[in-house]
């Protein structure tokens, strides 16, 4: 052990949100933890979230906002830590908040604060924080887990890996959880990159590339799978709240379906406003729905513009369909370096979704995102890194 420091009786591997909240739970329970994160600073991915705000909860939390092979696997724990727990934590610490949307809570002031948050509650709880902490090698040698990093070696019984996915690299993110869970006989589920915009190229690039910077309030689908919210069309391709959600259940050469015009009857309008005489220009009309630049473009590029009372019938029924069921096949999406989340991980099979400890060694732990679960975007994220940290932590 390095600095003469006593064996732990907990080793926590990340320093993550669910790490975090994993060790300052087991050390209010008595337990000795160290924490071993490998950047120079804890809470590197929460300091970036909301823009800088974290959004630390979404109050309308539930099962179903969650993707994973095994969708029963995240009930106990977001049952027994809710939305209302971490309020209550955040308000304990003075922690001013607001809700943004769709029940997403944001910080006032800054993600700092979450960050102070976990640690004060670390500190309080005895826990021993190891920055700088990379790891070198995980063992078990019949009695206890020894784990070798550059900051020397350590040594306890119980070992929980809370080292998260492989979404943003360039904040330390990396596949360690995932080869631990291979070395110690657990199975992984495909992992790819999930909260991510979409790329596109060639033609639909070239024409959609003049939009960059325009955004606006669509449902987009992919599949069965349908979400509300705002699309921004960027110059690689498209982003923004609704693009961002689909991207977990979109599969690669599957076009998305975009409704330009969400709770409205584009082609019912058009025809209504022909019966009326109207004699504005097609492109006119759009840029009374949709932002300008956007409207133009249709009518440049798609719709042959003229008068609305100059259409057919059946031509106008036509552009009220495709508006509202506009389709594009992305080629690609940004991948993990911009990724919010990683899809997959470590198959929640051979976990205890009571405990969260292996099912093939004892004493090996997994929480957070490095498991086969993955939340919308909103705070669900956030709320599971709660969940699973804190029930992992009471059963340690």
């Amino acid at each position: 052990m390095p600095d003469g420091a006593p064996d732990a009786d907990v080793l926590v591997l990340g320093g993550g949100a669910a790490g975090l909240m994993c060790a300052a739970t087991a050390g209010y329970r008595g337990r000795r933890v160290t924490v071993l994160e490998g950047s120079n600073r804890c809470g590197k991915k929460i300091l970036m979230s909301g823009g800088g705000r974290c959004n630390f909860t979404n109050t309308g939390t539930s099962p179903a906002n969650f993707l994973s092979r095994n969708p029963h696997f995240c009930k106990s724990a977001l049952a027994r830590y809710r939305p209302a727990d971490f309020i209550e934590l955040v308000e304990r610490h003075g922690v001013a908040y607001h809700e943004k949307e769709l029940g997403q809570l944001f910080c006032d002031e800054s993600s700092k604060q979450i960050v102070k948050l976990l640690l004060d509650e670390c500190e309080w709880a005895g826990v021993r924080i190891v920055t700088g902490a990379g790891i070198e090698s995980v063992r078990h040698d019949g009695d206890r887990f020894v784990v070798d990093t550059a900051r020397g070696r350590f040594r306890a019984p119980k070992l929980v890996v809370a080292t998260g996915g492989l979404s943003i690299p360039s904040l330390g993110a990396s596949g360690i959880g995932y080869a631990i869970a291979r070395q110690f006989g657990h199975a992984l589920r495909e992992t790819r990159a999930g909260l991510v915009p979409f790329t596109l190229s060639g033609k639909p690039l070239e024409q959609y590339a003049e939009l960059a910077g325009v955004a606006v309030p669509v449902a987009v689908r992919a599949g069965d799978t349908e979400f509300r919210n705002a699309l921004l069309f960027t110059h690689r391709g498209l982003s923004g709240p609704a693009v961002l959600q689909i991207s977990s259940y979109w599969e690669l050469g599957q076009a998305v379906e975009i409704d330009l015009l969400p709770g409205r009857d584009a082609a019912a309008e058009l025809l209504a406003l022909q019966r009326q005489g109207h004699k504005a220009e097609l492109k006119t009309v759009l840029s009374e729905w949709l932002p300008k630049r956007l409207a133009q473009l249709l009518c440049t590029a798609f719709f042959a513009n003229k008068p609305v009372n100059q259409y057919k019938h059946a031509e106008l029924k036509d552009i009220g369909f495709a508006l509202q069921h506009w389709r594009i096949t992305p080629s690609g999406t940004e991948g993990y370096r911009t990724a919010e989340v990683t899809l997959g991980g470590v198959d929640t099979d051979g976990v205890s979704s009571a405990s969260f400890e292996s099912k093939h060694q004892a004493g090996l732990y997994f929480i957070g995102e490095v498991l086969d679960v993955t939340g919308w975007l909103g705070g669900y994220n956030f709320q599971w890194a709660w969940a699973s940290g804190h029930a992992c932590g009471s059963a340690v």
